[in-house]
């Protein structure tokens, strides 16, 4: 199974109603209950009329559409990040499943994911590296990787 990564920022959010919502956006998942009105989508498209946010998120899916017959495969998914003490927020659409772990922690999941048996693909040619690598490696390049970034 190939787990695609989004290679954008999302936030999840509440709002007072969806009247400035851009449905029309690339990413615009919503649910509501008696109790409230969520929204994910791109930071960028976060309306005006939010209550609630939360930023720093970074989602993947499961490359290809899931049937609705298939068991378990978004609570692998989240056994395995739940290990390794990511938590998620998923979002299911018709196709398929959304994950989103906040930002600091998306490499770590990749890696973990990887070492479990899903293919990773980046979209940028990158995911063979998560291959036969250890999560604690990627963890030390890209904290490394994150000190020169701030310089």
């Amino acid at each position: 199974m190939t787990i695609k990564t989004i290679n954008k920022d999302f936030t999840v959010c509440k709002v007072k109603d969806y009247s400035l919502v851009n449905l029309d956006s690339e990413y615009c998942f919503t649910g509501k209950t008696a109790n409230e009105k969520s929204l994910v989508c791109l930071t960028a498209d976060v309306p005006e009329n939010t209550t609630d946010r939360e930023d720093g998120w970074r989602g993947f899916y499961i490359d290809g559409v899931l049937d609705f017959s298939l068991v378990g495969i978004l609570s692998k998914i989240s056994s395995i990040l739940a290990g390794a003490d990511i938590g998620i927020f998923a979002v299911s659409t018709y196709n398929t499943d959304y994950i989103f772990v906040k930002q600091p922690y998306e490499m770590k999941a990749l890696s973990h994911l990887a070492q479990n048996g899903y293919a990773i693909s980046t979209g940028d040619g990158y995911g063979d590296y998560f291959l036969n690598r250890t999560s604690a490696d990627i963890m030390n390049e890209y904290s490394e990787q994150s000190e020169e970034w701030k310089k």
